[in-house]
């Protein structure tokens, strides 16, 4: 049978024996009418002084349908007395490189041109208010202007994090517009120092018994108070449904809706699974892809074969990410970030275990280079079919790995 995989922004087929397993996801329903959510939102802004409005949103690597809806809010928002001049939106890049104006155009819509937008700078020490200290030793360094903001507000989608458990939700608060050693000391926690290895409570979809995703909801009780949209998406992009709240335990309801429809929780792994990242902008760049990459690789057999679609038109996504490779071996260089933590260190960590591993596969635009200091095999999209016809075991294909996690 002939089986399309999203690639970028297009779709590959690819030819496999009629002996295969199909992980699938459970697409939510849609169920956002304008009247439901202005007035689910009316009801939580009830009350409140509009003089100076902070509205949090994502950056292009996790949008969240932001040109339908947010129209919507600065409608509800203007007419309770909000004026276009005291209503400003903050970028959550967290440590991601800064978008350009068309990308914040195509990610935001025309209202892009005509607010003020904040292009938030983690290494910007200037811009930064202190919180405190998480008890695991993490500074909660923020954005001063969130604390002046009379009515602040985050939108963004939930997804599943490969060691935060979930992304949203507090995240867009921190690290979104968080200090960068701050985050990367968040982050470093996905090292287990005492045992010399990655933590295995920091795991997509687990909150409990994670370091990172605990050293974050203690950070949510520090952070202002605030009205969060969490966004629960299909396999498209669009959002089918919001969870609305002021509290961490809104958070969790989304989490948990969210999981009804992605989670597999089936333990059955196989010889080779073919997958898709999901396409743009899941595969716009390695950081971004390689959750897809973590997440497919769960299903597969010790000493078997992932064969995965991604694009990466943007690159790796972290101009020094290669580097973090030239530690020659996962001993040393776990040591290493053990002592200096660096950006994406922890993907790092991540990337070379499963290498070490399984074998994988991968069609995508980096360059050849790259994939080999990564232990990546680059193939060309025909490769694939020839792949699946010769494996002589079991084999799952996956459309949207970056929303299915076992």
């Amino acid at each position: 049978m002939v089986v399309d995989l999203k690639y970028g922004t297009g779709q590959i087929p690819v030819d496999v024996q009629d002996a295969v397993t199909f992980l699938n996801i459970r697409e939510p329903e849609f169920n956002i009418t304008k009247d439901n959510f202005c007035n689910n939102l009316l009801s939580l802004l009830t009350g409140q002084n509009f003089s100076k409005v902070g509205i949090v949103i994502s950056d292009k690597t996790r949008l969240c349908d932001y040109p339908i809806y947010l129209p919507w809010v600065l409608e509800i928002l203007e007419n309770k007395g909000a004026t276009m001049q005291n209503i400003t939106f903050y970028i959550a890049y967290g440590t991601h490189p800064m978008q350009s104006d068309k990308e914040s155009v195509n990610s935001y819509g025309q209202l892009f041109k005509n607010y003020s937008f904040v292009h938030h700078d983690c290494s910007d020490l200037s811009l930064f208010t202190s919180l405190g200290e998480t008890g695991r030793g993490t500074p909660v360094l923020i954005r001063k202007e969130l604390l002046d903001s009379s009515v602040l507000i985050t939108i963004g989608s939930v997804s599943h994090h490969y060691f935060a458990g979930f992304g949203g939700g507090r995240k867009l608060i921190f690290p979104g517009l968080g200090e960068k050693r701050a985050i990367y000391h968040n982050h470093s926690l996905f090292l287990n120092r005492e045992q010399k290895k990655l933590d295995p409570g920091c795991q997509p979809g687990q909150l409990e018994g994670n370091p990172i995703a605990e050293d974050l909801m203690e950070m949510d009780a520090m952070f202002p108070e605030r009205l969060s949209l969490h966004g629960i998406l299909n396999s498209s992009g669009r959002v089918c449904e919001f969870i609305l709240g002021r509290t961490y335990s809104d958070f969790l309801t989304a989490c948990e809706m969210h999981n009804s429809f992605f989670k597999n929780g089936d333990d059955e792994t196989f010889d080779m699974v073919i997958a898709s990242g999901g396409g743009y902008p899941k595969d716009i760049n390695f950081i971004q892809a390689h959750k897809s990459v973590h997440h497919a690789a769960a299903f597969v057999k010790d000493g078997g074969d992932l064969v995965i679609f991604n694009e990466c038109r943007d690159g790796v996504g972290n101009p020094g990410f290669i580097h973090l490779f030239e530690e020659p071996s996962w001993d040393a260089m776990f040591e290493h970030f053990s002592h200096n933590y660096e950006g994406n260190g922890g993907t790092a960590l991540a990337m070379k275990a499963k290498t070490g591993r399984i074998k994988i596969h991968m069609v995508t635009s980096l360059p050849e280079e790259f994939c080999r200091i990564m232990d990546i095999h680059k193939i060309e999209a025909p490769e694939v079919s020839r792949l699946a016809r010769a494996s002589k075991g079991t084999l799952a294909i996956i459309r949207n790995a970056s929303m299915l996690v076992r």
